[in-house]
């Protein structure tokens, strides 16, 4: 039987940090599906389309990773796919606290889905979203940050 994780997210955008969690997952998994989560309450900085590009920019010629958007819980969509396991990424105790609780009310929810958490490799944990938006904002350069090869 297959072994598939789902890694959810917002990913506004995907950054090099999210790609060195997502191919550490893939020694794990037989497959690994990115999940962008769509909230329809939250306007995100990049379109869905957008982010969806840089995904699969980022993910090119990685037979093993399927990319999907979502906008329920989830755990449904673990269920709905028929996934056992969501990998969740950190880059330090603050985070690892967050998908701590995540998990723990995911289980909750859904107790036949396991979360593994994978800490960023030091290279990568300097590196959030948020500060990646806020340099492409202000017009800056946020090359090094990003996976290689991204055209915004």
């Amino acid at each position: 039987m297959k072994k598939v994780a789902l890694f959810p997210g917002s990913f506004d955008p995907f950054t090099a940090g999210h790609l060195n969690i997502l191919r550490r997952a893939l020694t794990m998994f037989d497959e690994v599906v990115v999940a962008v989560g769509i909230n329809q309450d939250k306007r995100g900085f990049f379109s869905d389309a957008k982010k969806l590009d840089i995904i699969r920019q980022a993910t090119a010629g990685m037979d093993n990773v399927r990319i999907i958007k979502y906008d329920n819980l989830t755990v449904d969509t673990c269920r709905e796919l028929g996934i056992r396991h969501m990998v969740r990424g950190v880059r330090n105790m603050i985070d690892f606290e967050t998908e701590r609780s995540i998990a723990d009310a995911n289980r909750r929810l859904a107790p036949e889905i396991e979360t593994v958490i994978i800490p960023t490799c030091q290279e990568f944990a300097h590196i959030s979203s948020s500060a990646v938006r806020d340099i492409i904002k202000h017009n800056g350069d946020a090359s090094a940050f990003l996976p290689e090869g991204i055209e915004l």
